[in-house]
């Protein structure tokens, strides 16, 4: 064991200060949490009488204590575990983090969430510098501005990494990446390490659910809230409610849960689970159709929003008649069909195909909830959903349409990166169509043939065509089309949600 100059001594002694800043334990405690440091690193000792700062990152310091290390690693996985074992002896416990939570939640909500991103960000619960690897724009469309994101946050695994994954032992523990059990959980070569994951406890409808924040976040303060009961992914009133109750103690965030079908659902259907964040997405802002009303329901206004989606925005003052209306909406839905337009309640084995996205948020003093028609139905010409991103789109979106593309934000696979550059320099020229992606082939030509492209203007131009793309994704995935006949069957269902109780 090696001892640490000076230099070396002051990124222990600042990285063991961030434990002070973030409240993780007390001064009393300094002396023990620099020796597991050294212990961690192979330290046997280091120079006296330093003060600690943090003045530099806490992510800045872990590499630093990393390369004092000086142990290689065959594999990134090994790497990162390291890592988080090191990030972890400063990361608050989570008991000490609940209640300095719960301490600043008594005092300000506000304060109490910020402290607990304070704390993600720091000890890289959340990615920071993964993230903004991410390529991020706009598209001005009909329905408003959506927005595109190309998803690159995420390390993608060697070669080595995923022959060693294929040949791991199989595990059940933790039995998904959102499980409680991953809370503190030392990671695998098949599960990330989750040594300073922290979750915040909270009592939803009498059951435990805790929320954290998604390292790979797609939107601003991206949290995940999940129901420790291990129950499968539901729809009802049950639901609303729980939505309801989250936006009530923070106000501050939006809130919503993928469907519970398989094809206009989530990826994650056996673990109940919702996600949330302060972001206002394209949906919220997009303009209202037309208003309507529905019987028994007084005090509760419903608006039908200008959107590829069929969109309903159900908002009262109180969240109990949000919740009543909005479940009335949804039976509604769940049992009601329109062959004409190839929507059916149940398929021809007798299986449920609607169901709805609901979205909930607090905000002028009025709870909303939205809710996003969905039909899991299939056919001979659309054997991956009639309702799902059709072939011609699908070499930019094949992937199931989720909550954060419902409400306008593309989530766009790495591959489309590389991909969409040799698009662009096809359009000017300094590549050949062979060159191009074989799916992008025929959609690159027709770029080519309708749009002028220059060096200065091209990838603009395929930034747009992009986003022209993801609006017919989302158009594909709308049950009630735009067109005459779409709002015509639209009209049919509002005049039945209008007229029966």
């Amino acid at each position: 064991m090696k001892s640490l100059n000076e230099e070396q001594s002051q990124v222990v002694v600042d990285f063991v200060a961030w434990g002070l800043d973030m409240h993780a334990y007390s001064k009393k405690e300094l002396v023990y949490r620099t020796n597991l440091v050294l212990a961690q690193i192979g330290a046997a000792s280091l120079e006296q009488g330093l003060v600690g700062n943090t003045d530099t990152s806490l992510s800045v310091l872990a590499d630093k204590l990393i390369a004092i290390q000086d142990v290689s690693f065959d594999m990134g996985w090994q790497e990162a575990i390291n890592r988080t074992q090191l990030l972890n002896i400063v990361t608050p416990t989570p008991d000490v983090l609940a209640a300095e939570f719960e301490r600043l939640y008594a005092v300000d909500p506000e304060q109490a969430v910020k402290y607990y991103y304070f704390i993600s960000e720091s000890v890289e619960n959340v990615k920071v510098k993964d993230i903004a690897r991410n390529i991020a724009f706009t598209h001005n469309s009909k329905y408003g501005d959506i927005e595109i994101t190309i998803n690159l946050s995420k390390p993608e695994k060697t070669t080595a990494e995923i022959k060693a994954a294929a040949s791991a032992p199989k595990s059940s523990y933790p039995p998904t990446a959102l499980d409680y059990t991953n809370e503190g959980y030392v990671g695998s070569v098949t599960a990330a390490p989750r040594l300073t994951h922290r979750f915040i406890r909270d009592d939803f409808s009498g059951e435990t659910w805790g929320w954290h924040y998604s390292p790979y976040a797609y939107f601003e303060e991206h949290a995940i809230f999940v129901n420790f009961k291990r129950q499968a992914m539901e729809m009802g009133q049950r639901t609303f409610t729980r939505l309801m109750q989250i936006v009530t103690r923070y106000p501050m965030y939006m809130v919503g849960s993928n469907a519970d079908l398989p094809i206009v659902g989530g990826s994650i259907l056996s673990q109940e689970h919702y996600q949330a964040g302060r972001h206002e997405f394209p949906m919220m802002k997009a303009e209202i159709k037309q208003t309507i009303k529905l019987p028994d329901y007084e005090d509760v206004t419903v608006s039908v929003l200008n959107w590829p989606m069929t969109a309903f925005k159900v908002s009262a003052k109180h969240a109990a008649d949000v919740v009543t209306a909005g479940e009335y909406l949804r039976r509604a839905w769940e049992n009601y069909s329109d062959e004409s337009l190839m929507i059916n309640a149940t398929s021809a084995k007798g299986e449920r195909q609607h169901t709805v996205t609901p979205i909930a948020q607090f905000k002028d003093d009025q709870y909303e909830l939205y809710l996003v028609l969905r039909d899991n139905g299939t056919s001979d010409e659309y054997p991956m959903g009639i309702f799902h991103p059709h072939a011609d789109v699908q070499h930019i979106k094949q992937e199931n349409i989720g909550l954060i593309e419902v409400m306008g934000l593309a989530i766009l696979p790495a591959r489309l990166l590389m991909e969409l550059q040799q698009v662009e320099k096809f359009l000017v020229d300094r590549a050949t169509i062979e060159e191009v992606a074989e799916s992008h082939r025929e959609w690159a030509q027709d770029i080519k043939h309708t749009r002028q492209a220059s060096p200065a203007n091209v990838t603009e131009i395929v930034q747009e065509e992009v986003g022209k793309v993801f609006v017919r994704v989302l158009e594909d995935a709308g049950v009630y089309k735009t067109d005459a006949a779409g709002q015509a069957g639209l009209n049919r269902f509002i005049d039945f949600l209008t007229s029966t109780k």
